[in-house]
């Protein structure tokens, strides 16, 4: 699977209001989507409460982290992690074998209500990735055919004649 796929303002639009509505339905603080490298992709809630840089690259990294543990006892990944905390709660999914969706939540939601909204925005944010992965593929296409296809030995010809 490409990892460089280019997302469009339209793509970006979709997957903010997924993450708006997560963050609404789920009664959460705060709702992100990161890639593994740790890029923050898009947010919903009171992003600005915390560093979302150094909090996007360290969920790639407990992400990494615990792909290592799961290949370790023999099992792919482990999709969902969870970590609970005196006030704040962090809930991490997978999307799509390639991104990641965090939601913090605290004592106004509950763990079940979490993962319930996040199954419902996860299939939606997959089917935003793979409109982008069959767009990227019709551009990537496009770009393969010479741009010079259409020109004949004719036309050459003709140009240099003249």
């Amino acid at each position: 699977m490409d990892t460089n796929l280019v997302m469009y303002q339209e793509e970006f639009d979709r997957i903010t209001q997924v993450l708006n509505r997560l963050r609404v339905d789920a009664s959460a603080k705060i709702v992100f989507l990161v890639d593994k490298n740790g890029q923050q992709i898009a947010g919903a809630g009171e992003i600005d409460q915390v560093d979302t840089t150094s909090l996007a690259s360290l969920t790639a990294g407990n992400v990494a982290a615990t792909d290592g543990l799961a290949k370790l006892i023999g099992e792919k990944e482990f999709s969902i992690l969870f970590h609970e905390g005196r006030k704040d709660n962090i809930h991490i999914s997978i999307v799509g074998q390639r991104l990641i969706l965090v939601v913090i939540f605290d004592e106004r939601s509950s763990l079940g209500l979490v993962r319930l909204r996040v199954r419902k925005a996860s299939a939606e944010l997959e089917r935003i990735l793979q409109l982008m992965e069959s767009k990227a593929r019709e551009v990537g296409e496009s770009e393969q055919a010479s741009p010079f296809a259409e020109i004949t030995d004719e036309d050459i010809d003709a140009l240099f004649s003249e």
